[in-house]
């Protein structure tokens, strides 16, 4: 007797080249932002423990932007760091999360944002009880009492994640080269002035607010892997298309 002839194994839907190769870029990109921002944090993080390398700045630097104060830019500084508090910010990220997802009927790309900014609530608490860092002298601080740890920068870190991410996941579907960078330098811009906020107010050192820069740079790297991953399962095609 003739035997049946065997079933062929089914075969796995594939992505598509181009996705393929999309995805490769995407991992590139969020394995470089993860190491830099890995490696930003923990120069920081070892500058700040032996008082060496850039911590040797942070007093200078301190008492050269005190003294730069002015009432005009005090009155502005004071604003963009009261609407970038952490809390603001996790306002902010609630609402637009929300709108997004009422608005595009979708539920991925409001809830990566939201993850990310949480995880860097996360990590600023974790990091500042480990580090257990004091601020300059609080006769310097501009807004009142803050007896919250120094480093890092909650504002600097939660502002950062959030145009960072917010940017990547407007552009990154449909953008353009030039809408990309302007949206990138627009995240940059502001989590520089956000920073160079908490400097000017009185309540950071230079090394909180680049160390809080790192760590925005891991967080956004780990969410492009993310996205990165979701996207190619959401996108394959079969192998009998």
């Amino acid at each position: 007797m003739l035997s049946a002839p065997s079933a062929r194994p089914a075969l796995r839907p594939k992505p598509a080249p181009a996705l393929r190769v999309r995805q490769r870029v995407l991992f590139l990109w969020a394995g470089g932002l993860f190491v830099a921002g890995d490696v930003v944090f923990w120069l920081m993080f070892a500058s700040v423990l032996s008082s060496s390398g850039l911590a040797t700045l942070d007093g200078a630097v301190h008492s050269v932007v005190v003294d730069s104060r002015n009432a005009l830019a005090t009155a502005f500084l004071a604003g963009v760091s009261e609407a970038t508090s952490p809390t603001m910010m996790s306002i902010i990220g609630g609402l637009v999360a929300v709108t997004w997802g009422v608005w595009k009927k979708e539920l991925w790309r409001p809830a990566i944002l939201m993850g990310a900014m949480v995880l860097s609530v996360v990590l600023a608490a974790v990091i500042k009880l480990d580090v257990s860092r004091s601020r300059p002298s609080s006769s310097d601080f501009l807004l009142g009492p803050d007896d919250a740890l120094s480093f890092p920068s909650g504002h600097t870190l939660g502002a950062a994640v959030f145009t960072l991410v917010l940017a990547y996941l407007l552009v990154s579907r449909s953008g353009t080269r030039t809408t990309a960078v302007a949206a990138y330098a627009g995240a940059a811009l502001l989590t520089l002035l956000v920073a160079y906020s908490r400097l000017y107010l009185g309540y950071h050192w230079l090394t909180d607010v680049v160390a809080s820069m790192g760590v925005a740079l891991g967080v956004f790297g780990l969410t492009v892997f993310v996205d990165a991953v979701r996207y190619g399962r959401a996108n394959t095609v079969s192998p009998h298309d």
